[in-house]
């Protein structure tokens, strides 16, 4: 299920929703050469937050093997600003532009509803908790973890508690089935926080790369947590009454 769009008006422009997407792919260009090698490898070995480092059980000049050609090479066991860089390291083209879709879809609504300051500081807050949980379902983990999604979930988290039956229209894949269909925000992000349960159980303590589902898990869940701090009820109320405006009137039988 990939949301196209959702019916819920702004009040303001999501001016540090944009600057999260202008960020992230600033990174993507700047640092990480657009996905081309070296720069690729480097960046996610030198910015990515590896759990075994951070805990300080991986060694100081230890190398970690990212593939048959590509290695790291540890040098500061115990540091943990890599969870603040993950956030903006990306592995592929795919991976980022999924994610900034997501940020823009439910991003917006959410930041109108907290205020531009208090949606960033809450936005880093739900990737540390994502950082948080993909460690800890592996702590001596040495594989590299790089991506915004974490803290997105959080993001889509939060969004489930304030807007949970406004209508997103989505994109349906299912094999050759593909439709769109409108479903309320509660069953479109509550698929997904299931979908993510689901994969991420096998994965617990299992040295593999590929999706980090429990930070996935764990932003969403710090999102529906940190939601209840960060939103501010004046601009709840406002955004609430701009809804109820702009529905159009009809008559249903």
């Amino acid at each position: 299920m990939l949301p196209i769009r959702d019916e819920n008006p702004t009040l303001r422009p999501a001016v540090m929703t944009i600057a999260l997407v202008a960020a992230n792919v600033l990174m993507w260009v700047l640092v990480q050469g657009m996905g081309t090698q070296p720069a690729l490898t480097e960046s996610i070995c030198n910015f990515g937050l590896i759990p075994g480092e951070a805990l300080g059980r991986i060694a100081a000049g230890s190398t970690i093997s990212l593939g048959p050609e590509f290695r790291c090479s540890v040098d500061d066991p115990g540091s943990w600003w890599t969870a603040v860089s993950s956030m903006f390291m990306h592995g592929g083209w795919f991976h980022l532009i999924g994610n900034m879709w997501f940020l823009w879809v439910f991003g917006n609504n959410v930041e109108d509803v907290m205020g531009r300051g208090r949606f960033v500081l809450f936005y880093l807050l739900c990737g540390f908790g994502a950082d948080a949980a993909q460690v800890l379902s592996n702590p001596s983990s040495a594989i590299p973890m790089v991506g915004a999604s974490g803290a997105i979930g959080g993001v889509m988290g939060a969004y489930a508690v304030l807007f949970p039956k406004v209508r997103v229209e989505t994109l349906l894949i299912l094999g050759f089935f593909v439709r769109m269909i409108n479903v309320p925000a509660w069953g479109m992000l509550g698929y997904w926080f299931g979908l993510q349960i689901l994969m991420g159980l096998p994965t617990l303590g299992n040295e593999s790369g590929g999706v980090a589902f429990w930070a996935h898990i764990g932003g969403f869940l710090a999102g529906v947590a940190l939601v209840f701090i960060f939103r501010n009820s004046k601009l709840v109320g406002a955004h609430r009454s701009a809804a109820r405006h702009s529905r159009p009137r009809v008559i249903r039988r």
